[in-house]
């Protein structure tokens, strides 16, 4: 697959067939993965594949704790809620068509545990080096040795015909993740992917911000163009 219209058709996926993902699917993915930019080439990234159904609907319980509260606020309207662990947001985006993107979302949620798989992306946080942790707001740039490893994980299962969705939610639940999956304490806990094979095919167009949007040049009152 030629590798902008993998970028392009990328997308959150929310139904899945119920046909498991080989192993070997997996592998080819990691293998090409690994390769991602990462600070000093520490790779601190680890995956962790879950396909046990008791571990899958154990980790969908959890997952739908939060979803729950982010559901029943967006559909009362509010443009960000509280999440269970309380100072924590999440604000609505932009959608080509919100009510059916919430419900979509919904059904994911309600499926959580029925999905072909989960993948746990987990983090050694020794090894991501943040420069920003004394700017006096959230820290993000240690996400840049982990989460460009998990993107090259979604396009390379893309490029096999496998889809994805990029979780977060399971982060709450980190110190129970750990002990369900004898998971080193080193680790942490920096996203669930969920793949599968698509149970309706891959979109032909995603609804995103234009490039003029996006981009600018030397100023932020100067849209990048053509």
């Amino acid at each position: 697959m030629e590798l902008t219209e993998a970028m392009r058709s990328q997308n959150a996926c929310r139904y899945y067939k119920s046909d498991p993902v080989p192993n070997a699917v997996f592998y080819n993915a990691i293998e090409s993965a690994r390769f991602g930019p990462q600070g000093g080439n520490r790779q601190p990234v680890r995956f962790l594949i879950v396909t046990d159904p008791a571990k899958k609907k154990q980790l969908s319980e959890w997952y739908n704790v939060p979803w729950k509260a982010y559901y029943e606020a967006a559909g009362s309207g509010q443009d960000a809620i509280e999440a269970e662990s309380g100072d924590k947001k999440a604000t609505n985006i932009t959608m080509s068509n919100p009510e059916k993107s919430l419900a979509d979302a919904d059904n994911f949620a309600q499926h959580y545990g029925e999905h072909p798989a989960i993948v746990l992306v987990l983090a050694d946080l020794e090894d991501t080096h943040p420069t920003d942790t004394d700017l006096g707001r959230l820290s993000i740039v240690g996400g840049a040795s982990v989460y460009t490893i998990a993107q090259n994980f979604c396009l390379a299962l893309r490029d096999q015909g496998v889809a994805t969705t990029f979780t977060t939610l399971l982060c709450m639940f980190e110190k129970e993740i750990k002990a369900l999956f004898n998971v080193p304490e080193n680790l942490s806990v920096a996203a669930a992917i969920v793949a599968g094979y698509p149970e309706k095919g891959f979109p032909k167009k995603l609804f995103r911000r234009p490039v003029e949007e996006m981009a600018f040049v030397d100023s932020f009152d100067k849209p990048l163009t053509k």
